[in-house]
């Protein structure tokens, strides 16, 4: 994936998933499959490091990989419910998915059961590399 601003034919642009310079991005669920390009052009977009799973400071968004043998949609509804407990108001959280085709792909209703079991809604469905695809969640009420 291209850096800020450039977008590829089938790939949503980091600046289009909202991140902006000096944010700060909290990370979790990474693992050696995710998309190296697409991390190094959000630390490119933020002009910094993505912040790790335990940091404890507030977040401005976060990233969560997410895989389907990372567990069933209570777990990933409880790292929605960590992730935006460091959050600031109007923060974004972004689910990454490996892309339909991958063995690892994750059935979209389950991010949609997770999200609404921890009181968020997903907003937006995009792929976001060649090969994972992103949904935005927020909070009820944004």
């Amino acid at each position: 994936m291209e850096t800020t601003g450039e977008r590829h034919e089938t790939s949503l642009s980091v600046s289009e998933m909202g991140f902006k310079e000096e944010q700060v991005i909290q990370e979790f669920g990474w693992d050696e499959d995710v998309d190296e390009n697409l991390r190094q052009a959000i630390m490119d977009q933020i002009d910094d490091d993505l912040a790790d799973e335990d940091f404890t400071g507030m977040s401005d968004g976060a990233l969560i990989w997410w895989r389907d043998d990372d567990g069933n949609a209570d777990d990933l509804s409880d790292l929605l419910m960590d992730a935006m407990g460091n959050m600031d108001e109007g923060g974004r959280i972004w689910v990454l998915s490996p892309i339909a085709s991958d063995p690892q792909a994750v059935d979209p209703r389950l991010i949609e059961e997770a999200a609404k079991t921890a009181g968020m809604n997903p907003t937006t469905s995009e792929v976001v590399s060649p090969q994972w695809a992103g949904t935005q969640i927020v909070s009820r009420g944004r």
